[in-house]
């Protein structure tokens, strides 16, 4: 029976069948709708005629729509709302200002300051959005935000200040924002983050030193950080990380010895670091460090004396290492 379906797919779909352009009014328990590259009078047609009250997933992927139907208003149940590779969709923040409590999927060209009414949204994936240059200051009152997906975002040249307000941040994807020159320094003050992807951020020079204050950090990825001269002393303060990934910093010379405090790390992957001329001297107080990656690594001359020090040390690559001499 229609009034109990909970889900349609119109993936592809052109034109609206015939059963569904009479604006029927019966799908009180739809909870699921994939409208994924259908056109814009499919999607217009089917959200204005129907009661959609009870939706909670609505995905318009690669739709070619230039604005969200007004009538999504009603949908006050909905939590997830997928608009991924909408290349036409320019605002969206602008009509969703209640309703939304779980994630979204969004790619668009400008994000509106009407943002911060979406105070329970969860996750929030920009992903691909390949002309999105800033986000709004307002984005900072996401207050229950734990994931922020940026990647791809490579228009994307600075964060607002006010991303130091997103107390639930979890995880924080920014891997191949290759525009991205720095780091707020309010970024210290995300105290629940646990994963920091800097992965591919070619203009990324320099890390600000509040990043120490990451209590909660566990994974730092800053691979192929081209540009990336030195690390902050500050990171030594990274008490809870388990993963640092240093790969292809082709600019890297040398790291700080604070490094040594990093007493939970596992993980440490400083392969084709081309420039990297020594390591620190207190590697070998990394008594959690089980994985060691130097492989390419090919201005290293020598390794100190203390790596001996690492017992918990499983895995040393040291292939192609082509200057070692002992």
């Amino acid at each position: 029976m229609v009034e109990n379906l909970e889900g349609i797919s119109f993936k592809g779909c052109e034109v609206l069948p015939s059963f569904f352009q009479n604006g029927s009014k019966e799908f009180h328990k739809l909870r699921l709708l994939d409208l994924t590259k259908a056109s814009p009078n499919t999607v217009e047609n089917f959200i204005q005629g129907q009661d959609l009250n009870n939706l909670r997933w609505l995905c318009l992927q690669e739709c070619m729509i230039e604005k969200l139907p007004n009538s999504l208003f009603n949908c006050c149940h909905l939590q997830v709302l997928d608009l991924t590779k909408c290349h036409h969709l320019q605002f969206v923040f602008d009509i969703l200002s209640h309703g939304l409590n779980r994630s979204i999927s969004i790619d668009m060209k400008k994000s509106s300051t009407s943002i911060d009414n979406l105070n329970a949204l969860l996750e929030l994936n920009l992903s691909g959005c390949l002309s999105l240059k800033e986000l709004p200051p307002s984005i900072g009152q996401l207050k229950a935000l734990q994931e922020l997906n940026m990647l791809k975002c490579s228009s994307l040249r600075e964060l607002p200040t006010s991303i130091g307000q997103l107390s639930a941040l979890q995880s924080l994807y920014l891997n191949n924002c290759w525009r991205l020159r720095e780091l707020p320094t309010s970024i210290g003050q995300l105290s629940a983050l646990q994963n920091l992807d800097l992965g591919y951020c070619l203009s990324l020079q320099e890390l600000p030193t509040s990043i120490g204050r990451l209590n909660a950090l566990q994974k730092l990825n800053m691979s192929k950080c081209s540009n990336l001269r030195e690390l902050p002393t500050s990171i030594g303060q990274l008490n809870a990380l388990q993963e640092l990934n240093m790969s292809k910093c082709s600019s890297l010379r040398e790291l700080p010895t604070s490094i040594g405090q990093l007493n939970a790390l596992q993980n440490l992957d400083l392969s084709i670091c081309l420039n990297l001329q020594e390591l620190f001297t207190s590697i070998g107080q990394l008594s959690a460090l089980q994985n060691l990656h130097l492989e390419h690594c090919c201005s290293l001359q020598q390794l100190p004396t203390s790596i001996g020090q690492l017992s918990a040390l499983q895995n040393l690559d040291l292939q192609y290492c082509s200057s070692l001499q002992e």
